[in-house]
């Protein structure tokens, strides 16, 4: 078993940054990939980023390229994702994700644990 913990969520104008935490406790060994997902009301869960387990290759949504980075300390279990240049329509739960693989996917149904998501909402 994984557990998840997500922290740093918050409410910000737009154009502010939030840096998310996740930070990882259990059956870490084994190398996982991890990602943030972001589900807003009335709306499907969606991929916002991913790392693999050795830091490379990164991936993110074409929504969030070049605003948000995803990064980890696995010295720390801990998986960040820095998020600036924030809009309104980045309101969501952000969920952080653990998938059992070294190399990380975009594919929400890849990752097997997930933490109980943390609110960010941007206003205008």
């Amino acid at each position: 078993q994984v557990q998840l913990v997500e922290s740093g969520g918050g409410s910000v104008q737009a154009g502010g940054s939030l840096r998310l935490s996740c930070a990882t406790s259990g059956r870490t060994f084994g190398g996982y990939a991890m990602g943030w997902f972001r589900q807003a009301p009335g709306k499907e869960r969606e991929f916002v980023a991913a790392i693999s387990w050795s830091g490379g290759p990164t991936y993110y949504a074409d929504s969030v390229k070049g605003r948000f980075t995803i990064s980890r300390e696995r010295a720390k279990n801990t998986v960040y994702l820095q998020m600036n240049s924030l809009k309104p329509e980045d309101t969501a739960v952000y969920y952080c994700a653990a998938g059992a693989r070294l190399i990380a996917t975009t594919h929400l149904y890849d990752y097997d644990y997930w933490g109980q998501g943390t609110q960010v909402t941007v206003s205008s």
